[in-house]
């Protein structure tokens, strides 16, 4: 059963922009797109870039180091849909953001 860790506080992640948080050691990134709050794994499956870190447009996010595309709601390049990237639960609750330690789904990972 996944368990959830308190990352963040909501007023301290803005509309529009996302960041790095750590769940038991595992980087994944968080955005907040519209005042909902969506979390994916941070590493890009292109060549490891951090997502976390990367520029948030609506509910794109643009890997910074070869600008790699991905729906943060549905965790899936919006150009190769069967690009996927693993999504976590995130839940609201007096003011902190938690986030899921297990992914909805996961990753097939080559190699």
């Amino acid at each position: 059963m996944a368990r959830f860790q308190t990352v963040i506080r909501a007023a301290d992640l803005p509309a529009g922009t996302g960041r790095v948080v750590h769940v038991d050691g595992v980087a994944i990134a968080l955005f907040n797109v519209d005042g909902r709050f969506h979390a994916i794994d941070n590493t890009c499956p292109h060549q490891g870039g951090p997502l976390g870190e990367g520029f948030l447009d609506g509910c794109r996010v643009t890997c910074p180091w070869h600008f790699w595309q991905f729906d943060v709601t549905r965790g899936h390049a919006p150009e190769f849909p069967e690009m996927t990237i693993d999504r976590y639960v995130v839940k609201v609750e007096g003011g902190d953001v938690f986030v899921s330690d297990t992914p909805l789904t996961r990753r097939v990972r080559e190699g």
